[in-house]
């Protein structure tokens, strides 16, 4: 029972994405029930000739209120054709015999409004075809048609304007829609980052720590369990910060990122330095720069082949500056390359807050990352070299 009512509001759904068709303008139709009448009772001139043009106008209205409901065919010359000869036929059969046909009129704006919606091409064809109507009108039944007139106005009017409004909320409908699927496409990008930084980093700590147990087991068995119990710690926080990046809480510390540096490179043998000056930060350009020495930190383990790490923090009073310089080998690829996907992360999480990330050799060998971003907080930081 439940999935039959599934099934019913999703259909229910889609009716409504799709909006109106050309079948809610065809009952409008029954205007011409008085024309049909007159021919019926015998009191037309020419009742063929009627009769044909009634059919004629039918089909005519019929036809554009159909493609009128389709955005590629509605402004089409064959549609504009068709609008042209339903309003020479109107004109020309609410001329020949007057009194009940003078209501195809109305049905004539219906098919005008539904064709022409919105804009100056509105203006140019209502009014016009207003004043014609209401010269016909006033000629073949004098002042008692001044409704016509009025309904022929209202019916252009109304019809494009609800039109206009259907196929606005329709775009705006789309266009929500396609910025809920970019939001999640971005929050997917920024999860995807976050999960390669964290485990990134932690991976290669355990790694290290692994190959250090590995050597000391053999002859020194306190020293290796030290290490086992910080390996453990290492993947207790791990799954800590996880948990964080998946709820979209994590704000990390920049003072606890240098110390898990300083462990992980003291570990992989790198001599880890850190100078630290310059302005007070806010706790999201902490965050960010936390990141710059996380992913920097991974690479040096990984890759560099150092027996140094010096992390130069400083700045102005409008931005902050942070470098990292090993004394490793430098890159393995040539700096035109394309870098790897934690850089890239890390330069697109920069550039968002209105940062900047450069890097590639430094001037003495080895590799430097440089990261700049906005304080964002003023007051100044006495500086205070650690190693």
């Amino acid at each position: 029972m439940d999935s039959w009512r599934r099934l019913a509001a999703t259909r229910a759904r889609e009716r409504s994405d799709q909006g109106p068709s050309g079948i809610s303008l065809l009952p409008w139709l029954l205007m011409g029930v008085g024309a049909f009448s007159h021919l019926l009772g015998g009191e037309a001139p020419n009742p063929w000739i009627g009769g044909l043009g009634l059919l004629a106008f039918n089909t005519l209205y019929i036809a554009i209120v159909f493609r009128s409901f389709h955005p590629g065919s509605r402004e089409t010359p064959l549609t504009w054709g068709l609008l042209g000869a339903l309003g020479a036929l109107t004109f020309a059969l609410a001329i020949g015999y007057g009194r009940e046909w003078l209501l195809l009129f109305p049905l004539l704006g219906l098919a005008v409004g539904a064709t022409v919606r919105r804009g100056r091409l509105l203006r140019w064809i209502s009014l016009p075809l207003v004043v014609a109507v209401g010269a016909v009108t006033f000629w073949r039944d004098g002042w008692n048609s001044v409704g016509v007139v009025y309904g022929t106005f209202i019916s252009v009017m109304v019809t494009a304007a609800i039109l206009a409004l259907d196929e606005t909320v329709r775009q705006l409908r789309a266009t929500r829609e396609e910025l809920a699927r970019a939001a999640v496409e971005k929050e997917r990008l920024r999860f995807s980052r976050d999960l390669h930084d964290l485990l990134g980093h932690t991976l290669s700590v355990i790694v290290v720590k692994s190959e250090v147990v590995r050597r000391l087991a053999p002859r020194d068995l306190d020293a290796a369990l030290a290490q086992v119990a910080d390996i453990e710690a290492v993947g207790r926080q791990a799954l800590t910060e996880i948990r964080e990046a998946v709820t979209g809480y994590r704000e990390g510390s920049l003072a606890t990122e240098l110390d898990r540096a300083r462990d992980a490179l003291s570990s992989a043998g790198i001599e880890p330095v850190v100078r630290r000056s310059g302005p007070l930060l806010e706790p999201r350009t902490e965050a960010l720069l936390g990141w710059v020495v996380r992913e920097s930190t991974t690479n040096a383990v990984r890759h560099s082949g150092a027996s140094r790490c010096v992390f130069a923090l400083d700045g102005t009073a409008d931005r902050v500056r942070l470098t990292v310089t090993d004394d490793g080998r430098g890159p393995l690829v040539a700096p035109a390359a394309t870098p790897g996907s934690g850089l890239r992360g890390l330069r697109e999480r920069l550039a968002a807050a209105g940062g900047t990330l450069d890097s590639g050799p430094a001037l003495r060998g080895g590799f430097r990352v440089t990261a700049e971003l906005p304080v964002e907080a003023p007051g100044p930081r006495e500086g205070e070299p650690t190693t």
